[in-house]
């Protein structure tokens, strides 16, 4: 156990998705009661309830809180734990902090409750790949690994199944590490800080502030990986009590990871040293270089041979939704980039494209700026088709750069069939909206699936 938390305590577990259920299952398993509560007034727990038979001292309760419904719903609470997607401010959050109960989330409560050691990738492009092949190199050579986080499985689902030598990798979002007390990595990696989530953070330098908290508990025994083009992350780097590697897309470094013409080297060990050839892997674009980059500099902080990290870089396949191969239709190329819910992302798939692209953008508002995004247009997309909430935003932004071939469609499959129409061999397009995907699809992994099925019934 990392932390020590009493038998008394009683948890109010807010949020009945996937999250808050992993975390009062695993308050069951360790024999501690809990109130299961979600704001949706119309929310059924008897899916929840049929599904966990045996739980004991999980209680539930629903509807918006605004301090007469739900009353009692804090009476002998001890601690509340936050799922990811709740917001930690408003009424509620002022209500928790008034009465001087304990605000925790599903990561410390996991992290509270299990064994082992934490490896942790946080930053706002590029955690699924990292987290996705940090964790196959650590299940080639270790016994006990689990891949957790903001990946899509919850930390808390894992924590009962640890044990003292449990290596586990999680991905760690910013709304995760809103919530972190003791929660400490022995090795953390922070891949980039760009603007994303301001809908949430309100500033830059409250996101940043979140995303380097990931280092607050870590000490001289431990070590944070950053990267060293980041000029925000390598100022950062300089303040830091732990140890601390670089990795580079641009530059050698004298004790890092770094790309130099289309290999990967390190210099960990006190001289250079080649890990492989970018040609060698499956995975495309200077991003995911950085990405594999900083997944070797945690493989060798944990004491991974190299050999071990080469062999699992070759097997490695790109993430699903991430500039993910979808299907060549009459000479063109389609790639679902549904994960690309922000400018930088994907800024990073347009870069990587080497044809002509026909490119489908826009979604929910996160309130972000769209210049930069635009601005890679020149020379690289031939025709922008836009969908979502952020549309006309977008469409105003081109005008601006002077870039007029926009078109705006209704749905995704109208996106898709406009891009068919107009692509030609040689082309490809690519779904990669610079925007989340909330006001159309429940997820951007639904958005992706949509675009994968639709363009593969598309005629050959």
């Amino acid at each position: 156990m990392n932390s020590s938390l009493s038998l008394e305590e009683k948890y109010l577990v807010v949020g009945a998705g996937k999250s808050g259920v992993a975390a009062c299952d695993l308050l069951q398993k360790k024999g501690r009661s809990a109130t299961l509560y979600d704001m949706n007034e119309n929310m059924d727990f008897s899916a929840i309830q049929e599904s966990h038979p045996d739980w004991k001292g999980i209680e539930y309760a629903n509807g918006l809180y605004n301090g007469k419904h739900n009353e009692g719903l804090f009476d002998g609470i001890t601690c509340v734990v936050m799922s990811p997607g709740v917001p930690v401010e408003g009424d509620f959050i002022d209500e928790i902090k008034k009465r001087w109960i304990k605000l925790s989330g599903e990561v410390e409560l996991a992290y509270s409750l299990g064994l082992g050691e934490v490896y942790a990738i946080t930053g706002t492009n590029g955690k699924t790949t990292t987290t996705s092949l940090t964790g196959q190199i650590f299940l080639n050579y270790f016994k006990s690994v689990f891949v957790v986080g903001n990946i899509g499985i919850p930390y808390t689902s894992v924590a009962y199944d640890t044990v003292s030598d449990t290596k586990i990798i999680a991905e760690i979002s910013s709304f995760q590490l809103e919530t972190i007390d003791t929660f400490k990595p022995h090795v953390s990696a922070i891949l980039n800080i760009t603007p994303d989530h301001l809908n949430r953070h309100h500033t830059m330098e409250n996101y940043s502030r979140i995303k380097e908290s990931i280092t607050k508990n870590q000490t001289s025994d431990d070590t944070c990986v950053l990267n060293y083009e980041d000029d925000e992350l390598r100022r950062f780097g300089e303040t830091l009590k732990c140890k601390v590697i670089y990795f580079s897309s641009n530059r050698e470094l004298p004790h890092g990871i770094y790309y130099r013409d289309k290999s990967i080297y390190s210099t960990l060990s006190g001289k250079e040293e080649k890990v492989i050839d970018v040609t060698d892997m499956n995975i495309l674009g200077v991003h995911n270089f950085e990405n594999a980059s900083a997944a070797i500099a945690i493989s060798v902080a944990a004491g991974v041979p190299m050999d071990i990290i080469r062999n699992s870089l070759k097997e490695f396949k790109a993430v699903e939704h991430r500039i993910e191969f979808t299907a060549e239709k009459k000479g063109v190329r389609y790639y679902n980039d549904s994960k690309g819910t922000n400018t930088d992302a994907s800024i990073k798939a347009v870069l990587a494209m080497d044809r002509p692209i026909l490119l489908i953008g826009g979604g929910f508002d996160k309130k972000i700026s769209f210049d930069e995004w635009v601005e890679t247009f020149a020379g690289k997309v031939k025709k922008l088709v836009l969908i979502g909430e952020t549309k006309y935003d977008i469409a105003k932004v081109c005008d601006k750069f002077g870039f007029k071939d926009y078109i705006f469609a209704d749905t995704l499959e109208k996106a898709i069939d406009v891009c068919a129409e107009n692509a030609v061999c040689g082309d490809c397009v690519l779904l990669s909206p610079a925007s989340a995907s909330w006001d159309m699809f429940n997820s951007y992994e639904e958005r992706g699936e949509i675009f994968k099925d639709y363009v593969r019934k598309l005629p050959e």
